[in-house]
């Protein structure tokens, strides 16, 4: 490894550069994404430099004091198995600390995750491909998803790890991006927000009571997609979700191994129909 190795905390540019790294690698990352990760821990964008050029980048996003979840680990091809990204590891995973850790990594780094601590819970499957049409039943009244209500934020809380009210703000009010709220008898049912891609656009996060509130979701979100690919990202442990994705006509393409360091957190994937972002949880 050479002398003049620095990490430090990325810039704005540099962030953007990293999410392109992930474009490279074929994650498809979302038009909006670099602005809406930052958004909830800025400092856990860590770069490593060579010279003062960007050679592998990692984020460990500090959700709360309880919760962190790990993303874009990444070392330029150019300079991988000389020890840089592992010692950028080491440098994110103190920005942790003894906080659990979420990440959803390649399957064929399954065992290296594991050396580091972290255990295997689940798959998360991408689906993609121009969707089929999709009939729903009128058993949820949607209406547009504006800034994160109360209501929201206590849905949202029970189906991920840790609150995340200024990530949602970002998420949903980012440019191109497009929620729908469900609602029954002037309840929260569900909700969902779609996002244009590199490559088409993304469901995420896809969130609902039943697979009849999810079907409306998901079909609300694909009529404003528009033409052209669509991608859900599912957990294995929903069979529901994966009956969905397939309904629409998509299929597999890539899958993540989501683990944790410490204990998995108690999140109810039975209404978890599509994840928000694999770098991000």
């Amino acid at each position: 490894m050479e002398q003049d190795y620095t990490i430090r905390t990325m810039t704005g540019a540099e962030v953007e550069e990293a999410v392109g790294w992930a474009a490279a690698e074929g994650w498809n990352p979302g038009a909006s994404d670099a602005g809406c990760f930052t958004s909830v821990d800025p400092e856990g964008f860590i770069g490593g430099f060579i010279d003062g050029r960007m050679i592998a980048s990692i984020s460990v996003i500090n959700y709360d004091a309880g919760f962190s979840f790990l993303g874009f680990y990444i070392v330029h091809p150019d300079f991988r198995g000389k020890g840089y990204g592992f010692t950028l590891w080491k440098a994110g995973m103190a920005h942790a600390g003894e906080r659990i850790v979420g990440l959803d990594g390649v399957v064929a780094e399954q065992e290296n995750y594991k050396r580091s601590g972290f255990d295997f819970a689940y798959r998360n499957i991408r689906f993609g491909g121009v969707p089929k049409a999709l009939v729903v039943e009128d058993m949820a009244f949607l209406k547009p998803l504006t800034v994160p209500s109360d209501e929201l934020l206590a849905y949202d809380r029970k189906l991920f790890p840790a609150p995340r009210e200024r990530f949602l703000e970002a998420w949903i009010s980012a440019p191109g991006h497009t929620g729908f709220a469900a609602m029954r008898e002037g309840v929260l049912v569900g909700y969902a927000v779609v996002r244009p891609c590199r490559a088409g656009a993304k469901i995420g996060p896809l969130f609902a009571d039943d697979p009849a509130v999810a079907r409306q979701l998901a079909k609300a979100a694909i009529d404003t997609a528009g033409d052209g690919e669509v991608f859900l990202d599912t957990p294995e442990p929903n069979g529901e979700a994966v009956a969905l994705a397939r309904a629409l006509g998509l299929e597999p393409v890539f899958e993540t191994a989501r683990m944790y360091r410490g204990a998995a957190p108690g999140v109810d994937l039975e209404r978890v129909y599509g994840v928000t972002t694999f770098e991000l949880g």
